[in-house]
C-alpha cells in the first residue's frame, strides 16, 4: 500500500495507517528540519554572518513572504491533490534547510530561508486544511493536541541531538543543517511508501473569497500572526544578543519547550473540548499580556528563559482558533479559507520584523510592550466568540445585550 497505488476514504482507514497518524508523522517530519533550523538560526546569523537587528528583521520578513502568499495554494490545488501538495511542501522544507550551511553569506541565507519557508508555510496551510477535513468536530481539538505533541517529540529529538552533539562532536552549522533537512526527506519517503492516498471528502471550492460571517476568525488570525512575530523574531534574538546564549544553551531552552508541548498539548486540546474556545483563548491572551510586559524589562537571563518557555507553551492554545472556524465553516470552504487565513496571518509578519527591527535598535522594551498591546486586542476579540459556535452563531456581541431589570 503506497500513495501511488491505493486510494482510501478517510473514514475507512484504521490503525496506524489512519489520516490522524499520517498528520502526526507529517508534523514530526516537518519539525525535524524546522526545529533544527530555528535552533541554529540566530546563532548562525550572529556568529557566522554578523547580523544585527536590521539584518535579522530583513531575513525574517523574507521568511514570511511565502506565508503572505499562502492564498496561492488554492490555485496549486487545481493541479494536484492537497495531500500531494503537503508532501511537495515537506520536500521544499527539507531541501531548503539541508543547503543552508553551504551558502554562508547574507544573500545566501536570505535565499535558502525563502526556499525553506515556501515548504514550511505551504505545508502548514495544507496540514490545517486536511486536519479540519479529516478530524471529527467533536474531538478535533484533542486530536490536534496529539499532533502537536508528536511534533514536539520530533523537536526534542532535534534539540537533544544538537544539545548533546554540538560541543561533544564539535559539530558545524553546515553539518547540522544538512542532517536535519535530510531526515525530513527520509521520513517523507517513508510516508509516500507506507500511507495510501486519502480520497477527498467534501469537494473544496477552488477559488478565493472572503465571507462576512468569518470576520472574527479573520481578525483573530491576523492578531495571532502579529503577536507571534514579537515572540518568534525578537524573543529568541533577545536570548542570543542580550544574554549571550550559545547554540547548545538555546537547544536546552528549546528542549524544555518541546517537553512542555509534548506533555501539555494533548491536555490543552482536551480542555478546549471541555471548556470551549472562548475561555481557552481568553486565558492565553491574559497570560501573554503579563509575559510581554515582563519581557520588556527583564534583566535576568534565567527569568528571560522562563518567559520564553511560558510564552511558547501558550502556542498550543491557538488550536482553539482553528476549531472555532471548523465549527462555523461551510465544509467546502475549509481549503480555500486555510490559504486565505495564512495570508491574513502573515500580513503583519511581512512588515513587523523590519519595522520593529529598527525600533529594536533604539528600544527593545518598546517592541515587547507593543506585543502586550496586540495581546490585549486579541483578548477583546476572543471575548466575542460564542459559548457554542456554529453556522449562524459565529459572534456573540455580549456588550449589546440588554441587562435584565429586576422585577418590582
Amino acid at each position: 500500500m503506497t500513495y501511488f497505488t491505493k486510494n482510501v476514504a478517510p473514514g475507512e482507514a484504521t490503525g496506524w495507517r489512519s489520516p490522524a497518524v499520517l498528520l502526526m508523522i507529517m508534523a514530526g517530519a516537518m519539525q525535524l528540519s524546522f526545529a533544527a533550523w530555528w535552533n541554529l538560526m540566530n546563532n548562525f546569523a550572529v556568529q557566522e554572518l554578523d547580523f544585527t537587528g536590521r539584518e535579522i528583521g530583513i531575513q525574517q520578513s523574507i521568511r514570511e513572504i511565502p506565508g503572505f502568499l499562502s492564498f496561492a495554494a488554492i490555485y496549486l490545488l487545481l493541479l494536484m491533490r492537497e495531500q500531494t501538495l503537503a508532501y511537495l511542501s515537506l520536500a521544499f522544507l527539507g531541501v531548503g534547510v539541508a543547503i543552508t550551511g553551504y551558502f554562508p553569506t547574507a544573500w545566501g541565507f536570505y535565499i535558502t530561508t525563502l526556499i525553506m519557508s515556501v515548504g514550511f508555510h505551504y505545508y502548514e496551510t495544507m496540514a490545517q486544511s486536511l486536519s479540519l477535513q479529516w478530524l471529527p468536530k467533536a474531538t478535533a481539538a484533542a486530536s490536534m493536541g496529539k499532533i502537536i505533541a508528536v511534533g514536539a517529540f520530533a523537536q526534542l529529538i532535534a534539540y537533544g541531538l544538537i544539545f548533546i552533539g554540538w560541543k561533544t562532536l564539535d559539530l558545524s552549522f553546515t553539518t547540522v543543517f544538512t542532517v536535519a533537512g535530510g531526515l525530513t526527506l527520509v521520513v517523507l519517503a517513508f510516508l509516500m511508501m507506507s500511507f495510501p492516498h486519502f480520497k477527498e471528502g467534501v469537494p473544496q471550492r477552488k477559488k478565493l473569497f472572503l465571507r462576512k460571517r468569518y470576520w472574527l476568525y479573520y481578525a483573530l488570525t491576523f492578531m495571532a500572526g502579529a503577536r507571534r512575530q514579537i515572540f518568534t523574531v525578537f524573543a529568541g534574538f533577545l536570548m542570543v544578543e542580550r544574554f549571550g546564549y550559545d547554540v547548545h544553551e538555546v537547544a536546552a531552552l528549546f528542549l524544555l519547550n518541546g517537553a512542555f508541548n509534548m506533555l501539555l498539548a494533548p491536555k490543552i486540546g482536551k480542555l478546549i473540548v471541555r471548556f470551549g474556545e472562548r475561555k481557552a483563548l481568553i486565558l492565553e491572551y491574559v497570560g501573554l499580556i503579563g509575559v510581554f510586559c515582563t519581557y520588556a524589562f527583564v534583566t535576568d537571563p534565567n527569568l528571560a528563559a522562563a518567559l520564553y518557555v511560558i510564552d511558547h507553551a501558550f502556542f498550543a492554545i491557538a488550536i482553539a482558533i482553528k476549531t472555532y472556524f471548523q465549527k462555523i465553516a461551510d465544509p467546502a470552504d475549509i481549503a480555500p479559507t486555510a490559504g486565505v487565513a495564512f495570508t491574513i496571518n502573515h500580513i503583519a509578519a511581512v512588515f513587523i520584523p523590519v519595522i520593529f527591527g529598527v525600533i529594536w535598535l533604539y528600544s527593545p522594551a518598546a517592541v515587547f510592550l507593543a506585543g502586550a498591546g496586540m495581546a490585549f486586542v486579541s483578548l477583546v476579540l476572543a471575548s466575542l466568540i460564542p459559548s457554542n459556535p456554529d453556522e449562524g452563531n459565529e459572534v456573540d456581541f455580549w456588550f449589546r445585550k440588554p441587562v435584565a431589570q429586576p422585577a418590582e
